[in-house]
């Protein structure tokens, strides 16, 4: 069977942040698992919001048309891996600019691309103060499902306001964990019953 990959994209502007031990909580599980993993900084990035031009439909190259941030390259690496990890601190009771600017963008290629990120596992990561958790892994969860995913498990909420204070949120870490953990089975399965259906 081929080798597993997991991708995961921090829309936080902390690279080292609470959104950030969320994922890595959640990579762990699914690098002891002997899934590779990837973890994509985009929150410090300039990320240009979608303009519904529709240049996508016509050109049909799985790419935007505005190639001067990373969103590309981002579609790239959800196209190669097996899974996806969405995560943002929550803003004004929502994902951060960045997220929803990948998440616009990233969906409206994979719709005029005859859905790229069909049929791949994937979950959220929220890492909140107090109110909004909900709503952001909701709008996650939209363009994860829209796109024709599969969610594995919970989605992880871990809750912290300074920076590493989600290391105090037990049950937080405990769900990232089983987040890590499901994924890697439901990957495994995946994985397992293509390699039968090539095998006969």
């Amino acid at each position: 069977m081929k080798k597993l990959k997991v991708v995961a994209f921090n829309g936080s502007p902390r690279n080292d942040g609470n959104t950030s031990i969320l994922i890595r909580h959640v990579l762990r599980e699914l690098e002891n698992e002997g899934i590779a993993t990837e973890l994509v900084s985009i929150g410090g990035q300039t990320l240009r919001g979608c303009m519904d031009c529709r240049r996508c439909f016509e050109n049909r190259d799985r790419r935007c048309v505005f190639d001067d941030d990373i969103v590309n390259d981002c579609v790239e690496k959800m196209i190669d891996a097996d899974g996806i990890i969405l995560g943002s601190p929550v803003y004004f009771l929502d994902v951060t600019a960045r997220m929803k600017a990948l998440i616009d963008r990233a969906g409206i290629v994979s719709r005029a691309n005859g859905g790229l990120f069909r049929r791949k596992v994937a979950t959220a990561a929220v890492a909140v103060r107090r109110s909004g958790a909900k709503h952001a892994v909701d709008t996650i969860l939209h363009f994860l499902l829209y796109s024709g995913m599969t969610i594995s498990g919970t989605p992880v909420i871990g809750v912290g306001k300074e920076i590493g204070d989600v290391l105090k949120d037990e049950e937080g870490l405990m769900r990232a964990r089983a987040a890590g953990k499901d994924m890697a089975w439901l990957l495994k399965t995946i994985a397992f019953a293509d390699h039968l259906e090539e095998s006969t």
